[in-house]
């Protein structure tokens, strides 16, 4: 327990850190939109105060406080969607399957947890809006629920599925990878702003860049190989093939959800900016980052 209280300590110290360096960049350099650094802090130290519960309390309380951010971020995904009326009723078939969902991984049961929303749901999610509901708008509709619950709950879900699988490194494994994740979000972010031309995807994301990534790429395989001994119990290898994957499946988590994004809102940018600030943007890539690098854990190691 003190090990624990001593990597909260150090982890309150960081953050303390970052958002004094944040504000002091922010004023000096005003000409620069460090507004989504901003966002990422806010994240941070919201994830924070969800590991604080998890270490100081029990892992139950830190599965409840996933369970609602999945329930935020699916609620503002369903928010970027034009709906009709007949949508309300799948809506909430969709939201009912998030405490079924956690439910799975709180009593360990990972083959109905793994297998509930991508099969389950896929397979009688179109009930309720095939009964008396005509099939004007069906596809969309249908698939466009489907990719939100395969993104912000099946995706994130994950997270909370760590201190199961593995209580006694579970912990140090979502911490290990939440700070990869948002170091590379961060460092791909930075570097394109000051020294990135190459737009990956201009039209929906233009601080997504190839030197971006790059940069991004080295900083987290690095970053990696440095916190790897403090939060796991991987070796040096695996550090090094973790962090590279962390890093390109964070890279493809948030740049799927900014085509996304663009494309659910064309034509309704005053949205689109708002929902900058907003839990889907913070938390994109972790979408992505938190089911790759859990099923890898899975099939390389022998503590999962």
């Amino acid at each position: 327990m003190k090990g624990s209280y001593y990597t909260l300590a150090l982890i309150f110290a960081a953050l303390l850190a970052i958002q004094l360096i944040y504000y002091i960049v922010s004023k000096l350099q005003s000409d620069k939109d460090y507004s989504a650094i901003g966002y990422r802090i806010k994240t941070w130290w919201g994830m924070f105060f969800i590991f604080c519960l998890a270490t100081l309390f029990n892992s139950v309380v830190s599965l409840l406080s996933l369970m609602l951010l999945t329930f935020f971020a699916l609620k503002e995904y369903f928010s970027m969607i034009k709906t009709r009326k007949a949508d309300r009723r799948l809506f909430l078939w969709a939201y009912l399957s998030i405490p079924v969902q956690f439910y799975w991984i709180y009593i360990g049961w990972y083959g109905m947890f793994i297998v509930f929303i991508p099969i389950y749901v896929f397979l009688f999610l179109p009930l309720p809006r095939l009964i008396n509901k005509g099939t004007v708008g069906f596809l969309r509709s249908v698939s466009s629920t489907q990719w939100g619950l395969m993104l912000m709950v099946f995706g994130l879900s994950h997270l909370a599925y760590f201190q199961f699988a593995t209580p006694e490194y579970g912990a140090g494994l979502v911490l290990y990878l939440v700070v990869l994740t948002q170091l590379n979000d961060v460092a791909h972010y930075l570097a394109s702003i000051y020294f990135g031309k190459r737009k990956v995807v201009p039209t929906a994301n233009p601080h997504l860049t190839w030197e971006g990534f790059a940069s991004a790429f080295v900083m987290t395989t690095a970053a990696s190989y440095l916190i790897y001994p403090y939060l796991t119990p991987l070796d040096s290898t695996f550090a090094l093939i973790f962090g590279m994957l962390i890093s390109l499946s964070g890279f493809f988590g948030s740049l799927t959800v900014s085509v996304l994004k663009r494309d659910l809102l064309i034509a309704d940018d005053d949205k689109f900016d708002a929902l900058k600030q907003s839990y889907l943007s913070r938390v994109d890539s972790l979408t992505y980052t938190s089911p790759i690098f859990f099923h890898a854990l899975r099939y390389f190691v022998d503590f999962m």
